[in-house]
């Protein structure tokens, strides 16, 4: 069975009509989407709208028309004026789709989601949304035919769109789809939509921390209703906006209107801005002289997306030097089922003593230097779960500095060396699992795929690995345990319900994803493996 994600295998059958395609393919851009901001965001989302919360698996087939006009609540005449946030939030993490049409089709006749469509899997991100989706123009007495859904996936966003997550508070799990220069086509399904579905309407005045431009009598956000699902949405003269909360569409209407010219090749890309984690990810991205548009770039081949490697520019004041393969000490040490793999080149003074590194960073003087081979091993966890991470450090002669480097703060690490690395991890549970793996006790990434281990041994700047499969099982346990109701007259069940194991298997079948940066000059090529 074939995945969304992953090298195209032979060519084959296509979907099962137009409505059905897009539903199938709506799927995809869920599993998509959760896995290339998973790794990103490590928590589970809060705020409205669905998830992997698996259903029973008793309803079949895509959703059917589940709403009318009859008996919805008439049209507010007076706009409700909108409590404006003081503070602003920065975009967080964002998806641009390049190439819509050619995503969509590829993912609509991808053989693993049409098999997810009646599983557990499948109905279980869609069931809160089939009754909104599968509603039919008929059903809402509208202009257009056909269900919303393919007013929504085929002519709203039928051109390049951003789906973007913000910092802030428990909305921060709510997306944001902004599409800018929309076409005739966008703004007429906006139109109609709007005309059939809107109940009721708010009005800002203002942005956030007045960080945009306001048109003459304020933006106007429409509630859509249908079906007891509500969905906002807001045109401006540049953009369309839709969100499932109406602050969320007043900070996409006001943030910076994304540029959406993608290199040739590149169908779909991830993008984030560290400033929007704190001051660890802007240290992280200035030692490894990343500039502020590194992104991950993915491509159509065939009938699914697959890895085409990570891109940007250095920053000009920034260090970095051609890439090199990962060492074999390296790849004996990483677990093979470890769901998230980081491994860079990185350049320091040849002592690690805190004055001569903050000398070095300021470019003060011109100390001895050396690169090391570093690696982040994550599992990524709910937000009530402890994280589990390693660093893998490939020089032992470092240990002491790291050792003064990472002592103090609110977490203890445990430090100890295996496989020729000096490792700080988070748990003692997690040092054992690395030493498994070193000592051979436990497959590690030599015994991964072959395409795999290939694309680790190629020479690379900056290597980021995803086994899809794993991080999103993983997540998907989580997010069971997390909201499974458990106290004395209910424990937890030793096993997992059926549908959440079917659910978990079906995601295990999702391939690895490599993402390989090389740089040049102040350059970063972009370049994939995968299985």
């Amino acid at each position: 069975m074939t995945s969304p994600v992953s090298p195209p295998p032979p060519a084959g059958g296509g979907g099962k009509g137009p409505s059905s395609a897009v539903r199938i393919a709506l799927i995809g851009a869920v599993v998509v989407g959760v896995g290339v901001g998973a790794f990103v965001i490590g928590r589970k989302s809060s705020g409205g709208g669905g998830g992997p919360a698996f259903s029973s698996g008793e309803s079949k087939g895509p959703p059917t028309a589940g709403a009318t006009v009859e008996g919805m609540p008439e049209v507010s005449s007076e706009p409700t004026k909108m409590e404006v946030p003081g503070a602003a939030a920065l975009p967080a993490i964002w998806v641009d789709v390049h190439s819509p049409a050619k995503v969509r089709d590829a993912l609509a006749r991808n053989a693993w989601l049409k098999a997810q469509w009646d599983k557990p899997l499948g109905q279980g991100f869609t069931s809160g949304w089939a009754a909104f989706l599968g509603s039919t123009g008929a059903d809402l007495k509208a202009s257009f035919k056909g269900a919303v859904l393919d007013v929504v996936a085929g002519q709203l966003l039928d051109t390049p769109f951003r789906t973007v997550w913000f910092t802030g508070d428990a909305r921060v799990g709510t997306p944001a789809l902004i599409v800018p220069k929309a076409n005739k086509t966008a703004q007429a399904a906006w139109d109609s939509l709007d005309a059939v579905a809107k109940r009721g309407e708010m009005v800002a005045d203002s942005c956030p921390a007045s960080t945009g431009k306001v048109p003459d009598g304020g933006f106007h956000l429409s509630r859509w209703l249908v079906a007891e699902q509500t969905v906002w949405a807001a045109r401006s003269a540049d953009r369309l906006v839709l969100s499932r909360h109406p602050v969320v569409v007043l900070q996409a209407l006001c943030t910076p209107l994304p540029e959406l010219d993608a290199d040739r090749g590149v169908d779909v890309e991830v993008g984030f801005d560290p400033n929007a984690y704190g001051r660890e990810a802007q240290l992280f991205t200035h030692v490894l002289g990343l500039g502020e548009d590194t992104r991950l770039q993915l491509r159509v081949d065939g009938d699914r997306l697959v890895a085409k490697g990570i891109a940007g520019k250095l920053r000009p004041d920034g260090m970095a030097f051609d890439g090199k393969p990962l060492s074999d000490d390296l790849l004996k040490l990483v677990p093979e089922d470890t769901p998230v793999l980081f491994a860079f080149q990185l350049t320091l003074p040849e002592s690690l003593e805190p004055a001569q590194l903050n000398a070095f960073w300021k470019h003060e003087g011109r100390p001895r230097i050396r690169t090391r081979q570093v690696a982040l091993v994550w599992t990524p966890r709910g937000t009530s779960l402890e994280p589990e991470l390693a660093l893998l450090w490939g020089d032992e002669k470092d240990a002491d500095g790291l050792a003064a480097l990472f002592s103090g703060g609110a977490r203890t690490l445990v430090r100890t060396t295996l496989c020729k690395h000096v490792v700080l991890a988070t748990s003692q549970q997690e040092v054992e699992r690395l030493q498994k793996a070193c000592e051979g006790r436990a497959p590690n990434m030599l015994n991964a795929a072959g395409p795999v281990v290939a694309g680790l041994r190629a020479p690379s700047t900056v290597v980021l690995g995803v086994n899809m499969g794993r991080l999103l099982s993983g997540l998907a346990t989580d997010g069971y345990t997390s909201e499974a109701r458990v106290d004395r007259s209910s424990p937890m069940p030793k096993a997992l319900p059926p549908e959440i194991e079917a659910a978990r298997r079906d995601l295990e079948a999702l391939p690895y994803l490599g993402f390989r940066g090389n740089v040049q000059g102040y350059v970063m090529l972009s370049e994939g493996f995968g299985t």
